[in-house]
């Protein structure tokens, strides 16, 4: 908790700064919009994260990152019922192709992963919270709200939420402002909540089914860096998995 309120404080100040001070776009104005970026914000950032705190203490981290790829299946179901949208079968392919091969690819992992039922289910609700948010998102009007200021906004009342957790949960022994602190600070704050949330949004305009099937990649590039990081091996079930994920992608991108 301490990591994200921190993180999102300094994004947010960053992205609203270079938004209004140096773009000079206007601030939102009007009930409804101020609305929409604190609900947004509750979902992809408050809610979504900080049940993927409290899960990640029972949950092994293999399966917190195969469970990103549930998102995708959440968004369709949703946008089938709140949207009234219509599935082509050539999604439900590709999204079975990536699961398929997110299975397999994950199958060793989970072979030594373990996780109590608390912690799958505030996974899965964590999960529910940023799909719904994605559909939310692309739901609505924002008017002319540059992109960036709607990040900007949505990051600081996101993070605002999560500021009574960090101080409840909050202990000074766990907690050392030394250059691996900094350094993941930064990381989050910068390429994670501001380069990557932009462009997940720039997506998320267009159609957030498709723009789902993106995240399909997610537990595979973490495969990847897991094993260069941490020394995770890869095997067959990598490489298949791997194949079986990017024809999915290719097929409901096309």
């Amino acid at each position: 908790f301490v990591l994200f309120v921190v993180r999102f404080a300094i994004a947010a100040a960053l992205m609203l700064f270079i938004s209004h001070a140096i773009m000079r776009q206007p601030l939102p104005t009007g009930k409804r919009l101020w609305k929409q970026l604190i609900i947004y914000g509750l979902l992809n950032v408050g809610l979504y994260l900080g049940l993927f705190v409290l899960a990640m203490r029972e949950v092994s981290a293999g399966l917190g990152t195969l469970f990103i790829a549930t998102n995708p299946v959440f968004i369709v179901i949703i946008s089938a019922v709140w949207g009234r949208q219509r599935i082509r079968a050539v999604t439900l392919v590709s999204f079975a192709l990536c699961l398929a091969g997110l299975l397999l690819a994950a199958y060793p992992l989970l072979l030594d992963s373990y996780a109590s039922l608390r912690g799958i289910g505030l996974l899965l609700l964590s999960m529910l919270t940023y799909s719904l948010g994605a559909i939310y998102f692309s739901r609505h009007e924002w008017g002319d709200l540059h992109i960036l200021t709607i990040n900007g906004w949505q990051t600081l009342f996101g993070g605002l939420s999560l500021l009574p957790f960090a101080l409840w949960f909050f202990d000074a022994s766990a907690n050392r402002p030394d250059a691996n602190f900094i350094g993941s600070i930064l990381w989050l704050a910068g390429p994670v909540s501001i380069v990557a949330v932009l462009l997940w949004l720039y997506l998320l305009r267009d159609n957030p089914v498709n723009a789902s099937a993106w995240l399909f990649l997610c537990p595979i590039i973490g495969f990847a860096i897991a094993a260069l990081i941490v020394d995770e091996p890869l095997s067959w079930h990598t490489a298949v998995g791997v194949v079986l994920v990017l024809a999915g992608l290719l097929l409901v991108q096309r």
